[in-house]
């Protein structure tokens, strides 16, 4: 990687860290705030943090598409970057009036949130994203030709940036989970030849990390829905992009398993533990309903104390095995 293009990465953090604190204070003003239901006393929390994250992400993205015209003389891709950034900027619009609707009173239906991020799609529809070739078991290769853009492209949007939202409720956890799926498959597509898709990539973890300082345990602000949204959206742009859908299923599978667990309770469930004065957690309800359930629940088994912070590790160890067993599975058409 050129070192001009550590830049842009380098931006995205700054500009998220810089601007944060700004956002904190007038959240308070207006009282975009929101009580930290892992807490005992149910803290207040400034809300929708995730939206300074992405306005350092999309600026980032700018300044490097810049550098790629006027530095390097090259407008290669650009198209498929602007449809990227147009959709991750319509899905933080849907997670925003979602955060300003209020999780309280339900927000937006999950069945218009669905609906909304279909329309996220469009952008990667219309400059034809992706290779509509694939290979199935049994058939070999089939070219699904406009099945590709008009069915798997909005499938595969809406249900990654749908189910990234899923798996929330904790300090820190939004954050860091999305650091670690990005960072896993920034390894894939770099190695595969897509690096420009690896610093996009690389951009947005910048961006995630800047956001995870305000957001780690004790939370001094709340990524909020204009985040989760964006971040699961991407992941499935970049796996699109970079004709790696199946790693990136792979990746996915503590998703895959939070919304067979949150099905149980017919996706009504939260995603929160049940506090105690000591500060650790027991489960909320009788049976698990999440990933965050089951943390709480092995960690208590292996009587070990179980609090928010040690819940957030077990999860993302978890997703670290994935991504490592997944890079060692699918090894051979990465490396």
């Amino acid at each position: 990687m050129k070192v001009i293009l550590l830049i842009p990465i380098l931006l995205g953090f700054l500009i998220t860290l810089f601007f944060m604190p700004f956002w904190i204070r007038k959240t308070w003003k207006i009282g975009l705030v929101w009580e930290d239901m892992n807490k005992i006393n149910k803290a207040k929390v400034a809300g929708s943090g995730g939206l300074i994250a992405v306005m350092g992400f999309i600026l980032a993205v700018l300044i490097y598409i810049a550098i790629k015209t006027f530095y390097f003389n090259s407008i290669e891709d650009v198209v498929e970057i602007f449809s990227l950034t147009t959709a991750i900027l319509f899905l933080a619009g849907v997670g925003l009036v979602d955060d300003l609707l209020g999780w309280h009173h339900g927000g937006l239906s999950k069945k218009f949130r669905m609906i909304m991020c279909i329309f996220a799609a469009i952008p990667l529809i219309v400059v034809n994203a992706g290779v509509s070739e694939i290979v199935l078991p049994f058939l070999g290769s089939v070219d699904l030709g406009l099945l590709y853009p008009l069915f798997l492209i909005p499938l595969g949007i809406t249900g990654a940036s749908t189910t990234f939202n899923f798996l929330a409720g904790m300090n820190g956890l939004e954050a860091s989970q999305g650091i670690l799926i990005l960072g896993g498959l920034g390894i894939v597509t770099h190695f595969t030849g897509n690096s420009w898709l690896a610093l996009i990539c690389l951009i947005m973890i910048a961006c995630l990390a800047a956001l995870w300082i305000f957001n780690k345990f004790p939370a001094r602000v709340f990524p909020g829905n204009s985040i989760t949204l964006c971040v699961g959206g991407l992941i499935a742009i970049i796996a699109i992009l970079g004709n790696i859908e199946k790693i990136a299923v792979f990746f996915f599978i503590p998703y895959i398993l939070e919304v067979a667990l949150k099905s149980r309770g017919k996706l009504a469930k939260q995603s929160f533990g049940k506090p105690n004065k000591d500060g650790s957690l027991d489960l909320l309800y009788d049976k698990i309903y999440g990933n965050t359930h089951l943390a709480i629940w092995i960690l208590n088994k292996i009587r070990i104390r179980a609090t928010e912070k040690k819940a957030v590790l077990l999860i993302n160890f978890f997703q670290i095995l994935i991504i490592a067993l997944g890079l060692l599975i699918f090894k051979e058409a990465i490396f």
